[in-house]
C-alpha cells in the first residue's frame, strides 16, 4: 500500500517531569500471567485489580503485551484487555506493549484503536511492535519514503512487549549515525558481561534455538493466513500514521476514511529491542520509543542510541522520548524478594527452550531437580538483570537504568506466583519512588 503520510498530532506524551531525586514517571507492563494451580479467568480478575491499584498509586500507564501459545500467559489480545480494564478504571493511560504487526493490517489496528479512543478518549496508547518470523523481502519505497531496511527477526518471547527482537543491524541512513553519548564500561568480575554507565549489559542471547523450535513454526502457521506475506514494517507504521491523520491515499488515488479511527487521539509508540529497524522507524517519524531491557538487556543501549540518532522532530514530538522496561520484584527486604522471585528462572527456561511460558511456578514448587551449566547459561541474562530486593535496592537499580538510558519514563513488569505479592511489590515501589 502507498500512503501520503503525515504524522498525526494527537499531542505528545505529557512532559516527563522528574519527581524527587530526578525520578521519572513509572508505568506497568502486564503479561496477564497465569500462576500454577490457577486459571486464565483468575488471571483476568487479577489484572483488573492490579490496574485499579496502579491507578490509585499514581502509575502513569498500564500496558499489555501480546503473546500466543503460552500456557502461562493469558495476554493474547491487548485491545480486548484495554477495553476490559478501561471500563474498570478512570484515568490511567492504557495501551499495547505492543501490537504484533506481523499478522495484522494497518486498517485493522487503526479501527480497533479508533474504537478504544472513541470510548475512552485521552487514555489510549498504541504501541507498535513486530512479531515472529524473518523480515520480509525489501519492497520498493512508498510515497512517503517509509520503506524499511533490515528488519526484526525471531519468535516472540513473553515479556518482550515489542514482539521479536530487532535484527541488531542499523538501517542505512539516519540510524547508522554515531551514538549520541560516550559511555564508560568495565568488565563484570564474574564474567556476566559489562557494566556500562553502572548498568549490567550481559552477552546477547542466541535466538537460533528458538527459531528452530516446533512451537515457533506452529506460531507462524496459526497466526498467518495461508499464502499471506508479512508486510514491510516501515510501510505498516507509515500507513497507520496516515490512516490516523486522514492522509492515506491508495496507489489508484482512492481515499480511506476510517470511522472511528481517523483523527483518533491515541498516542502512537514504537517498541524495539536493538539498533534495528524499529529504532530507525520511530526516530524518523518523530514518535516516542519503548526500549526493552527486561527481555533484551544486551542491546538496550544500542536501541536508545540508534533511536536518538535517527530522531527527527515531528508534529508529535520536538525531542526524543523514551520509556525503558525493567523486570522487578520488590518486598520488604532483600531475602523475601529473592524468595518471591525464585520461580523466575524456571519460567524463563520454559520460554528459552521453545516450549512456551509455563504457568508461573510457586517458590515451594521443587521444579527441575538439577540445573546443568547449559540451563544456567540459557537464562543467565534475564536473571542477572532482574531487579530483586527491598524498595531501596530496587529503586537504586532503576535509577541506574534511568540514567544509563536517559529514560523519560520507566515501564515495570513484575512476576510472582501470588497476586497479593505482585500487588505489594508495586505498592512498595510506588511508595519508595514517589509516584503519588
Amino acid at each position: 500500500m502507498a500512503a501520503e503520510s503525515a504524522v498525526p498530532s494527537p499531542g505528545p506524551p505529557a512532559p516527563a517531569a522528574r519527581g524527587r531525586d530526578g525520578r521519572v514517571p513509572l508505568s506497568v507492563l502486564d503479561l496477564v500471567p497465569v500462576a500454577s494451580g490457577s486459571s486464565a479467568a483468575q488471571a483476568l480478575v487479577n489484572t483488573v485489580d492490579l490496574a485499579q491499584r496502579a491507578e490509585a498509586l499514581g502509575y502513569r500507564r498500564y500496558w499489555f503485551a501480546e503473546h500466543h501459545l503460552n500456557p502461562g500467559v493469558a495476554g493474547t489480545s491487548p485491545p480486548i484487555l484495554i477495553a476490559l480494564v478501561a471500563a474498570a478504571t478512570r484515568s490511567i493511560r492504557l495501551g499495547s506493549g505492543g501490537m504484533q504487526l506481523g499478522h495484522r493490517t494497518a486498517l485493522a489496528v487503526v479501527e480497533e484503536f479508533g474504537l478504544l479512543d472513541a470510548a475512552y478518549p485521552g487514555r489510549i496508547d498504541l504501541g507498535l511492535g513486530r512479531s515472529a518470523g524473518p523480515p520480509p523481502a525489501k519492497k520498493p519505497a512508498v510515497t512517503d519514503g517509509a520503506g524499511s531496511g533490515s528488519g526484526d527477526s525471531g519468535p516472540v518471547a513473553p515479556g518482550s512487549g515489542s514482539g521479536a527482537p530487532d535484527s541488531g543491524q542499523p538501517e542505512s541512513g539516519a540510524a547508522a549515525r554515531a551514538p549520541v553519548r560516550v559511555r564508560t564500561a568495565a568488565p563484570d568480575p564474574d564474567g556476566r558481561g559489562q557494566w556500562i554507565d553502572g548498568l549490567l549489559i550481559p552477552p546477547p542471547f542466541d535466538i537460533r534455538q528458538l527459531l528452530r523450535s516446533p512451537r515457533f513454526a506452529l506460531h507462524k502457521e496459526l497466526l498467518t493466513q495461508t499464502g499471506a506475506e508479512t508486510a514491510d514494517y516501515g510501510e505498516q507504521v507509515a500507513d497507520i500514521l496516515a490512516l490516523l491523520a486522514g492522509t492515506y491515499r491508495a496507489a489508484n488515488g482512492a481515499v480511506a476514511q476510517i470511522v472511528p479511527g481517523e483523527g483518533a487521539g491515541a498516542e502512537v509508540w514504537v517498541l524495539g529491542s536493538s539498533a534495528g529497524v524499529s529504532a530507525s522507524v520511530a526516530g524518523r517519524h518523530g514518535l516516542p520509543f519503548a526500549a526493552n531491557y527486561h527481555v533484551a538487556p544486551a542491546t538496550v543501549l544500542e536501541a536508545v542510541d540508534a533511536y536518538r540518532a535517527a530522531f527527527r522532530p515531528s508534529a508529535t514530538l520536538d525531542r526524543p522520548h523514551v520509556i525503558v522496561s525493567a523486570d522487578a520484584v520488590v518486598a520488604p527486604d532483600d531475602d523475601t524478594a529473592r524468595k518471591l522471585a525464585a520461580g523466575y528462572g524456571r519460567w524463563v527456561h520454559s520460554i528459552r527452550t521453545g516450549a512456551g511460558a509455563i504457568p508461573y511456578p510457586s517458590a515451594a514448587d521443587p521444579g527441575r531437580p538439577t540445573w546443568t551449566d547449559e540451563d544456567r547459561r540459557l537464562v543467565a541474562d534475564r536473571i542477572d538483570t532482574q531487579f530483586v530486593g527491598s524498595p531501596t535496592t530496587v529503586v537504586d537499580r532503576l535509577e541506574v537504568l534511568r540514567d544509563a538510558t536517559d529514560a523519560d519514563e520507566l515501564l515495570v513488569t513484575t512476576m510472582t506466583h501470588d497476586h497479593a505479592d505482585r500487588v505489594r511489590s508495586y505498592e512498595l515501589l510506588a511508595a519508595e519512588w514517589g509516584t503519588g
